[in-house]
């Protein structure tokens, strides 16, 4: 358990010295969901919901090659639709949650997917992190996404005690510049899926950041300022 000795400036400059080892670690750290359009995106964040980014990436290419537009979505066959995503998992809910999306894009945004939050977190099947993917990724907005893996690790981490998605994201937010937002998100999550075990434990000693910090990087929370 971390102590409740660190100063808020030494809290700072340990999260900043986290966030280089990790794009050290993991340069290459991206969207794991295929898409070339926001669109795209948009529909293969709703189907990874309770799925992997390798199962969505399966199904996409045929919907993707099939439903080009919202329109398409907004006046998709139902049936055609539940079974080309089935191996989504909770193919229902998805279906019904990218025909409104669909729908909600003709109604209101002429079509497109919207650049703002306020608009995404507004549409069918889009809540605050998925939101936040579509930001990061196909806009370029700057954006912290909270799944499991994040929030697990900066709360083992010590980066904030905070559980709620939202304050957790708040949180981090304080802490990193904006700029990099987007690309923390994508580090967190990867050494959570690549390098961290089910408790957010490192997988590998001295691989990333892990639990515990790996000796040589002075990452670990000593409470003496750093």
């Amino acid at each position: 358990m971390h102590k409740n000795t660190e100063s808020r400036l030494a809290l700072v400059r340990r999260a900043r010295r986290m966030t280089r080892v990790l794009a050290q670690e993991f340069p290459d750290a991206h969207c794991e969901l295929d898409f070339t359009t926001p669109l795209e995106l948009a529909v293969a964040v709703i189907l990874s919901a309770q799925c992997t980014d390798v199962k969505v990436n399966e199904v996409t290419p045929a919907l993707f090659a099939r439903y080009r537009t919202a329109a398409d979505y907004a006046g998709a066959n139902r049936v055609e639709l539940e079974e080309m995503i089935r191996q989504t998992g909770f193919y229902r809910n998805k279906a019904t949650s990218l025909m409104g999306l669909g729908a909600a894009l003709v109604e209101r945004f002429a079509g497109e997917v919207p650049d703002r939050l306020v608009d995404l977190v507004s549409l069918p099947g889009l809540g605050r992190k998925s939101a936040n993917v579509v930001l990061g990724n196909a806009f370029d907005v700057p954006g912290i996404t909270v799944d499991t893996h994040f929030g697990r690790l900066v709360r083992r981490w010590g980066w904030t005690g905070e559980e709620d998605p939202v304050k957790v994201e708040h949180a981090i937010g304080e802490l990193v510049p904006r700029k990099e937002w987007t690309m923390l998100s994508h580090r967190v999550i990867f050494h959570g899926r690549h390098r961290a075990d089910g408790t957010g434990q490192g997988g590998r000693a001295g691989q990333g950041p892990g639990d515990r910090a790996p000796a040589g990087h002075g990452l670990a929370r000593t409470g003496q300022g750093a």
